[in-house]
């Protein structure tokens, strides 16, 4: 049912884009968790991404009342790039270039994604870039709410969605099996880098409310979390030493 929900959304959102951009429509594309299998209506989100000929202001004044009504379906906004932009932003956006190449379905037009060349360095860079940034962050707010327990236990699973993609790109560098649903991530992780998947799966439990928030205490669970983290951080690292 939620497959044909997310169809029938996308078909709608296709026309009104073909409608209010015309020829500069080049590519429709659909990404992220609806395209690789691990969509779920109550956490994901429908993610799109439009390719144009032009993108002017006046290309966006056209989109913007379907960007408007595409919001109101509770969806981010479509991306949008011109042809140009998509072949020499890849040493920019590797992580998202490389989920797009491995896991997309194109809704309309030319396929523009899946001849895309990713430098693995750039790639390398950026997942151990945004790991660190994200632990900074973490630890940052959590600095602020350690006796809160609720929201640190919030804190916690609403990093984690971040964490698991990442976790997913280092298993990709690293030579392992990136794709399946976060919980199969998580676990193979444990065997490529020595993890403990405890933290993550305890996280996925409070998410998908599969044990109560006061069964969980935050404080030790804060701990593992960002020690674990840490292990995929170093292991990327020295991947730009092998």
């Amino acid at each position: 049912m939620a497959v044909e929900k997310t169809s029938g959304k996308t078909d709608q959102l296709v026309e009104k884009l073909k409608a209010a951009l015309g020829a500069d429509l080049v590519s429709v594309v659909l990404y992220g968790s609806a395209a690789s299998g691990d969509y779920h209506p109550r956490f994901s989100d429908l993610n799109v991404f439009c390719v144009l000929a032009r993108l002017a202001p006046e290309q966006l004044a056209k989109s913007e009342p379907v960007v408007r009504w595409w919001q109101g379906q509770g969806n981010p906004s479509p991306l949008m790039l011109t042809e140009h932009e998509v072949v020499t932003s890849t040493d920019c956006f590797p992580i998202e270039f490389q989920d797009m190449k491995r896991h997309h379905r194109l809704l309309f037009g030319r396929d523009v994604v899946s001849g895309l060349e990713i430098d693995g360095r750039f790639y390398r860079a950026q997942v151990e870039c945004e790991l660190r940034s994200k632990l900074l962050r973490l630890r940052q707010k959590a600095a602020a709410v350690l006796s809160d327990k609720d929201v640190l236990r919030r804190l916690m699973v609403d990093s984690l969605s971040s964490f698991c993609v990442l976790i997913r790109h280092s298993l990709i560098l690293a030579g392992g099996e990136g794709d399946g649903r976060k919980r199969d991530v998580i676990e193979r992780a444990g065997g490529h880098f020595g993890l403990n998947p405890g933290p993550f799966l305890t996280l996925l439990d409070l998410r998908e409310e599969r044990v109560k928030p006061k069964e969980v205490d935050p404080g030790p669970l804060l701990a593992a979390y960002l020690n674990e983290i840490g292990k995929v951080i170093d292991a990327v690292d020295a991947l730009e030493h092998a």
